[in-house]
């Protein structure tokens, strides 16, 4: 998806991070670039997270400066991304939770889009967005909604939280929920170390 994106997204140096053009990719980013491009059409629609020149936006810019690190960090957002066990609107609950914990702006708006894409009703996803549980998710989206906030709250994750998260399901949807939750706090992390702006 393509949009007009602010002077800050254009590579205005009074930003923390200026956005990479395409054309200054070095030899080691430019593999990196061509997997995230492709990934992003595959799994990351219905937002802005590109420029028209081809510029990277959101957490992508800061990864493909990096690619040491960022390289790594977008293999396990794509293995969560690819085949997933948990259904959408579950996977989008904890998406948000975990970015209304950290306050990442880009994060919020992106998943929000995608939610109402999936399913979510505005009251609900401005509830989670104000950092509330809303009183009418369903049975899965509660379990969803309870471990992701259980764990960015920090400590064990309850013992009936684990054991409802693996009756609704299994102990790889369980699993994959933590990772997810997990790989979104990195990057949301990103996101608000760069002050990563949300496209006008």
């Amino acid at each position: 998806m393509q949009a007009t994106v602010s002077s800050s997204q254009r590579g205005d140096p009074t930003v923390r991070l200026p956005i990479l053009d395409p054309k200054d990719l070095t030899d080691e980013q430019k593999p990196l670039y061509d997997d995230m491009q492709a990934g992003i059409k595959d799994h990351f629609k219905g937002f802005v997270n590109m420029r028209d020149d081809g510029a990277l936006l959101g957490p992508w810019n800061p990864w493909i400066r990096e690619p040491r690190f960022g390289g790594p960090v977008w293999e396990l957002v794509k293995a969560v991304a690819s085949n997933p066990l948990l259904p959408a609107p579950v996977r989008e609950v904890a998406i948000l939770v975990t970015g209304s914990h950290f306050r990442s702006g880009y994060e919020l708006y992106a998943h929000v889009l995608v939610a109402e894409q999936r399913g979510l009703s505005d009251e609900k996803l401005a509830t989670i967005v104000a950092g509330q549980r809303p009183v009418d998710l369903t049975r899965q989206e509660a379990v969803a909604y309870d471990m992701a906030s259980a764990l960015v709250g920090g400590g064990v994750l309850p013992e009936l939280t684990w054991r409802a998260a693996v009756k609704e399901f299994g102990e790889h949807g369980a699993a994959e929920l933590s990772y997810l939750v997990g790989v979104y706090c990195m990057v949301s992390v990103t996101l608000n170390t760069f002050d990563v702006p949300v496209p006008d």
